[in-house]
């Protein structure tokens, strides 16, 4: 997953924070990384709800106050999960990919998107495969509060993936904020934008998670 500066901001303030790395992450080598090509969602999502059962079965997280963030795949991977459950009771996507077809086509990556994606919107008539594992298709089924944050400059996951997303929440009545930082790329660098971030992240939890 990428690094994301607000865990250590949530930790400090009291939040039990779980930094996965799951299947598709690195440090365990190209076949733990190669895993989930053409499959993402699947083995990753598999991996964070068994860390979580965990951590609940040990008294650590409280079932009824989970939230989920990430940046990047972390992004990515908190889309999806707001689109498969309704146990998160808020939720935060930064820079996060929520369609692998459109991503392939749009940025700077776009061969190894398509790979992970398993299909590009050009392989023919759809439904395709990436349609399945991204999280635009399941934008009907969520009912978690999310945070959307990205940069305005981002060529890795261009701003487009956000707007998409808070279209589609939008659409369907699901309460959400939407914040693009200027001149920021896919890493938030400037120091008033990171602060932003850190602060609207614990603004955002402690609204829908603190006692």
């Amino acid at each position: 997953m990428f690094w994301f500066p607000s865990a250590q901001w949530l930790a400090a303030a009291g939040y039990a924070v779980f930094l996965p790395n799951p299947r598709g992450g690195q440090g365990h080598g190209h076949e733990f990384a190669a895993r989930v090509a053409g499959r993402v969602g699947r083995e990753e999502w598999t991996d964070i709800l068994t860390g979580i059962d965990l951590l609940v079965a040990e008294g650590v997280a409280d079932p009824d106050r989970l939230g989920i963030a990430g940046w990047s795949h972390g992004g990515f991977m908190s889309a999806w999960a707001v689109g498969r459950t309704g146990r998160f009771r808020a939720a935060l996507v930064g820079a996060g990919v929520v369609d692998w077809g459109m991503l392939a086509a749009t940025g700077e990556n776009g061969r190894f998107e398509a790979a992970l994606g398993g299909s590009t919107g050009w392989s023919g008539i759809g439904p395709h495969p990436h349609d399945a594992v991204s999280p635009i298709s399941f934008a009907s089924r969520v009912d978690t509060p999310v945070l959307i944050l990205h940069g305005a400059e981002d060529t890795n996951v261009p701003l487009g993936q956000a707007v998409y997303l808070h279209r589609a929440l939008r659409h369907f009545g699901v309460e959400h904020e939407f914040v693009v930082y200027p001149r920021e790329g896919h890493s938030i660098r400037e120091r008033d934008h990171q602060l932003d971030v850190l602060r609207r992240t614990r603004a955002w939890f402690d609204r829908r998670l603190r006692p």
